[in-house]
């Protein structure tokens, strides 16, 4: 009698081996696309991400742009307003030290 224990992992990893092939094989029929059709395809995607990102940046540099100016006319109001108060109370001092003396 012949050892027969090595014919069954041959034949499954025959199996294995044709399946693979057989699957690859397949996959590269029935692509809806060629290769070349396929990085294009990739590389127009890419493109358009890239303009995304770029018009978001531009609009995020818009957006800080106009919260700066918002902030400075903010700033510029509350320093007038202090600056006035100032002057109020330094009017009032210099009346109030007039009358006292």
């Amino acid at each position: 009698m012949a050892d027969d224990r090595g014919c069954p992992l041959k034949s499954v990893g025959l199996a294995f081996v044709s399946g693979g092939l057989l699957g690859a094989v397949m996959a590269l029929l029935l692509a809806p696309m060629s290769g070349r059709q396929t990085r294009e395809q990739l590389r127009g995607y890419t493109r358009r991400a890239e303009e995304n990102i770029h018009k978001l940046a531009d609009n995020v540099t818009r957006i800080l742009d106009q919260a700066m100016d918002t902030r400075h006319e903010f700033i510029k109001d509350k320093q007038a307003i202090l600056s006035d108060a100032v002057e109020d109370g330094r009017v009032a001092m210099l009346r109030e030290r007039e009358r006292l003396s």
